[in-house]
């Protein structure tokens, strides 16, 4: 294993829920916005995570997101799904699926709720792993949401398995990529308002739960900072930044304000958000139409 990790480099949205107007997952949307994302150019899209609402969701919806989302990409780009549920049997049952619809990569939180010690959290990640020995694990640490946080000794126990490539880095410090990092991992930076620091710190790339609602940018902070333009890649992240700010500056849940976005940008309608994130409101569909409009204006100027 550990082969071929250069096709994780690059820019990959967190992939968003898509519901009907029933409130049931639909495959014609999931199916309409890969096909969308696909071609924006990214290089690949982390499916089943916390912008998949994954945790509202039951192991049977989670696997038709995944199916459609596979079937709309056709290899052209790199798949990561997110398989980790509260309890071990459920989140194997995902990663046998997912490398049975043969994706690049699986990726786990640790089990929320109960604070496990490492050696649960270790047993927990290499058992999801046996159920997809043949796919490449990417451990996922988000410790101000999941309650528990990545360490080294941890992370290099985790190595010890030859399917573990690497880790998603949500936490805010971006010290922990260098420290990932230096234990032999690729890491992923997290945090969307830091993804020209952690690049800086030896990010592979960025997996991002705004990517999607204004791709073009973050694919140029990418390549103005694999070019050494540090200075125009800081202009295009403060931009990007003050964008995340007003999607969070609604009533309604973020996933839903941008969703919102993607829709006055001329994007597929992924519906809205489930219970108990709470929907867009009335109020906030200006702010969805001023910040789509403000992020037009970006990559004209940008882009």
């Amino acid at each position: 294993m550990r082969e071929n990790l250069n096709k994780y480099q690059g820019i990959f949205p967190a992939f968003y829920a898509c519901y009907d107007e029933t409130g049931a997952v639909s495959a014609e949307a999931t199916r309409a916005l890969t096909e969308y994302l696909i071609g924006k150019g990214v290089q690949g899209l982390y499916v089943g995570g916390s912008s998949g609402e994954c945790i509202y969701q039951s192991v049977a919806e989670r696997k038709l997101v995944l199916e459609n989302v596979v079937a709309a990409a056709k290899g052209r780009i790199v798949i990561i799904a997110h398989v980790a549920c509260n309890n071990t049997a459920d989140s194997m049952e995902l990663a046998a699926h997912a490398e049975s619809l043969g994706v690049d990569a699986i990726a786990a939180i640790p089990p929320i709720y109960f604070h496990l010690p490492d050696r649960a959290m270790a047993k927990y990640w290499n058992d999801i792993s046996s159920a997809a020995p043949n796919t490449d694990f990417i451990i996922y640490n988000i410790p101000q949401l999941a309650g528990v946080a990545l360490s080294s000794s941890l992370l290099r126990t985790m190595l010890e398995n030859p399917r573990v490539i690497g880790v998603k880095n949500s936490s805010m410090p971006v010290q922990d990529i260098e420290m990932w990092r230096d234990e032999g991992a690729i890491v992923f930076n997290g945090p969307d308002e830091q993804l020209l620091s952690g690049l800086a710190a030896g990010a592979v790339g960025g997996i991002g739960g705004t990517y999607a609602a204004m791709p073009e940018l973050y694919l140029k902070i990418f390549a103005l900072t694999r070019e050494g333009k540090i200075a125009e890649a800081r202009e295009i992240q403060d931009a990007c930044c003050q964008m995340i700010y007003k999607m969070c500056s609604g009533q309604g849940n973020m996933y839903a304000m941008i969703k919102a976005i993607i829709r006055e940008m001329g994007g597929p309608d992924a519906g809205g958000v489930r219970a108990p994130l709470y929907p867009l409101q009335e109020s906030d569909l200006p702010i969805a139409k001023e910040t789509a409009a403000q992020i037009k204006e970006l990559i004209a100027k940008y882009c």
